[in-house]
């Protein structure tokens, strides 16, 4: 495998990566403050804070994740009676909405953070600069800017549509419940006919 593919798989699945590593290390961090309570009698100062922070990180890698996958929540159904080009344009006029908010967004954040925030002003128990802690909120939503635009171009372009595998089945089975047959086989008036 070359480099440039390695940075590639890398780039293409770095939200799943940072989301693992965090969920892993939050839920760890937790468990070990519970037993250090319960065992010992003793709870890690920083413990909450940090696993606070780590949550906080995950949800916001987590929404560009989704975003990648095209797992945000559409409302869809008034495009069922429409060809599908009417709700391919309106999904993406929708998406450039949303990648418009998104870097109206960044901006916002990226000014807070680095021109307006306090530098003095830390967190409670572990000391760091919060300028750390909040820098999530430009990164996230930058990344979730280039996902937006990355589905855009594989379904415009590429005529590839990147859906969410769970609302896929979910539609598919809607559309088989609403012609009547049973998505794994045939319906109990089907039986009852033979």
């Amino acid at each position: 495998m070359t480099a440039s593919r390695i940075l590639a798989n890398i780039f293409n699945n770095i939200e799943g990566y940072i989301c693992r590593a965090l969920l892993a290390f939050f839920v760890t961090l937790l468990f070990v403050q519970i037993l250090s309570r319960e065992f010992f009698k003793y709870s890690i100062p920083w413990g909450e804070e940090l696993a606070t922070y780590l949550f906080v990180w995950f949800a916001f890698f987590g929404a560009s994740h989704a975003a990648k996958m095209a797992a945000h929540n559409r409302v869809t159904f008034q495009f069922k009676p429409f060809p599908k080009s009417v709700a391919t344009v309106s999904e993406a006029f929708a998406d450039l909405i949303w990648l418009g908010f998104n870097l109206y967004f960044v901006y916002l954040s990226y000014d807070f953070v680095f021109n307006k925030m306090n530098l003095f002003w830390k967190s409670q128990t572990l000391g760091v600069p919060m300028k750390y802690v909040y820098m999530i909120l430009p990164l996230a939503f930058a990344i979730m800017s280039i996902r937006i635009v990355q589905v855009n171009y594989y379904k415009l372009v590429k005529g590839i549509d990147i859906r969410d595998p769970d609302s896929a089945e979910m539609e598919h089975m809607a559309d088989h419940l609403l012609d009547g047959e049973h998505p794994g086989g045939p319906t109990a008036t089907d039986k009852d006919q033979r």
